[in-house]
């Protein structure tokens, strides 16, 4: 039966008493010393050897206080073997087995750790946490470029760093009831971006909640960039309120001719201009509903252009036969650049004929009588071919440049109803043009004419592209 440290050191103790004893007698009956002598030599006798013995029995004690401080201090990888079964022994034991379950801990806890910063840095929306104090405990860096955050933001306000006294107000909301909400915050910013925050309660965990914390709580809040929704839903509402009022006039016309034809003019000389004039706007609506249908079919996922190797001199050939009849009517000359056999384009045939056609009609429409237009085109870095048509129009003014392409816009509202252009046509060539892979602009003077330019790849660029 192995014996407690206490016994062990009770044995320890009997021993020297015994050994001290022993000295002293020997001392004094055999050797004839005085007690007062015998007592000393025999104290400085014993003094070395309970020395050794008292060392030899705290060696365990001291490996335990060792073992004690490295887990104090966080080094958890080093234990003491325990070689005894008594006191000390089972609190070698207890101490090695609380360093590794420490150990497992600090490592589980450092996994999930770094699994939520890899998840925070993946996700896509901005993250803000925020402590039962309203100050910040850390943001993911979407929501650092999302809001060009400063480097460090740790434990200062929301309000210091995204200036924003409404979100504010809701998180400290949030923190005081508990409530979760959802709000809209457009940040003053050149891009003025647009968020939905989604703002949660974290309930602190009973069984690790302080005394003087019970009822605090954090806050997350979940930044979702809605600036392309909501210039979609602007976009939707401005088409819906275009192509209303672009039908709503030739149907009033329409139906107005209509009735006055129904209430007793079908006898009346004026019969045949108001039917004329029916025919006008039913061919303005088809043509609406058909430059419509255009957008829809090339902006669809299913559209597929039929890419071929195209002849620049041929294609802008062929399509000014096609228009010579309103060229003639105008009087309009057209001079042609030295445009080579062998530069060449992969395109679709048909839509980009539509894209010049387009562009000529336009030049047509808004240049003067016997006027000029000068076409051509030149090959840019062996990569693409740049195709310019220049009018000497009317010209656009400089706020209009940048929204010719928009559907339904129109510099001059009025002039562009009495020519019958319906608003779409510059808005399909720059569709189509962007399903070739290509870009578009125009450069304009008021007064002086209008130059538009597009590019196209050339035949050795890969021509595989769908809208």
């Amino acid at each position: 039966m192995k014996l407690r440290f206490r016994g062990k050191l009770g044995l320890f103790f009997i021993f020297l008493i015994l050994f001290f004893l022993l000295v002293q007698s020997y001392l004094i009956y055999s050797l004839k010393k005085s007690f007062l002598l015998s007592s000393l030599l025999s104290f400085l006798i014993v003094l070395p050897l309970a020395y050794l013995i008292l060392k030899f029995m705290t060696q365990p004690i001291q490996a335990v206080t060792d073992l004690a401080n490295r887990v104090a201090s966080g080094r958890l990888d080093q234990g003491v073997p325990a070689e005894s079964d008594d006191e000390l022994g089972r609190l070698s034991k207890a101490i090695n087995e609380m360093s590794l379950q420490l150990q497992n801990k600090i490592e589980e806890i450092s996994r999930e750790k770094d699994y939520l910063q890899t998840l925070l840095r993946g996700i896509m929306e901005g993250v803000l946490v925020v402590d039962a104090r309203g100050r910040i405990l850390m943001v993911n860096n979407a929501l650092r470029q999302l809001l060009s955050l400063p480097p460090h933001v740790e434990d200062r306000t929301p309000l210091e760093i995204i200036r924003n006294a409404e979100l504010e107000r809701t998180l400290r909301q949030v923190l005081q009831d508990g409530e979760n909400t959802t709000l809209e915050l457009t940040l003053p910013s050149p891009e003025g971006k647009t968020f939905e925050v989604n703002v949660v309660s974290i309930s602190p965990s009973p069984a690790g909640m302080l005394k003087e914390d019970e009822g605090r709580r954090g806050v997350i809040a979940v930044f979702h960039d809605i600036t392309r929704l909501k210039e979609l839903e602007k976009i939707r509402r401005d088409f819906v309120a275009n192509v209303s009022h672009e039908l709503r006039t030739p149907l009033t016309t329409i139906k107005g001719y209509a009735e006055t034809l129904l209430e007793g003019a079908l006898k009346e000389e004026v019969a045949s201009q108001f039917v004329q004039v029916i025919k006008r706007h039913s061919d303005r609506l088809e043509k609406i509903v058909e430059d419509l249908l255009i957008l829809s079919k090339i902006e669809s996922k299913e559209f597929q252009l039929k890419m071929e190797s195209l002849s620049v001199s041929d294609l802008i050939g062929d399509v000014l036969d096609f228009i010579k009849e309103p060229l003639n009517k105008k009087k309009i000359s057209v001079s042609v650049g030295e445009l080579p056999l062998t530069l060449l384009v992969n395109g679709d045939r048909q839509y980009l004929e539509q894209v010049l056609i387009n562009i000529l009609d336009n030049a047509i429409k808004y240049g003067h009588e016997r006027g000029r237009m000068i076409i051509s085109a030149t090959e840019r870095d062996q990569r693409e071919v740049e195709i310019s048509v220049k009018d000497d129009g009317i010209g656009i003014p400089k706020e209009d440049l940048l929204r010719v392409f928009e559907r339904f816009y129109r510099v001059d509202k009025g002039r562009s109803h009495d020519l019958g252009g319906t608003g779409l046509g510059l808005s399909i060539v720059k569709h189509i043009v962007q399903a070739h892979g290509g870009r578009i602009w125009v450069e304009s003077q008021l007064g002086e004419g209008s130059t538009f330019y597009f590019t196209l790849p050339q035949k050795n660029i890969d021509p595989t592209h769908s809208a």
